[in-house]
């Protein structure tokens, strides 16, 4: 069961384990398409300067509904967990 803190929205189609969404802020895009991720969220999952992002985009009805990012550690972490059990299958073979 995921729990929540009183006050804080939790995204329904998150399964169990997976964590809480809730939207933590509003950004604007400027003329050149930059925007500023707020000090406070860079603060909470922290991101410093020199971080590397991956930019994930999720599709529903053929647009861009929901766009993520997650630092480059955490992927390399999570390829490295969906695929080695995979791998040391293959090589066992």
């Amino acid at each position: 069961m995921v729990r929540k803190k009183v006050g804080e929205s939790c995204c329904a189609a998150m399964g169990e384990g997976m964590g809480c969404c809730k939207v933590e802020s509003l950004v604007s895009v400027d003329e050149r398409g930059q925007m500023v991720l707020p000090k406070d969220i860079r603060d909470k999952a922290k991101i410093k300067a020199g971080d590397k992002l991956a930019v994930v985009s999720w599709q529903m009805g053929g647009e861009v509904s929901c766009i993520s990012l997650i630092k480059t550690d955490a992927i390399t972490s999570m390829v490295r967990d969906m695929l080695g059990p995979m791998m040391k299958e293959i090589i066992q073979d």
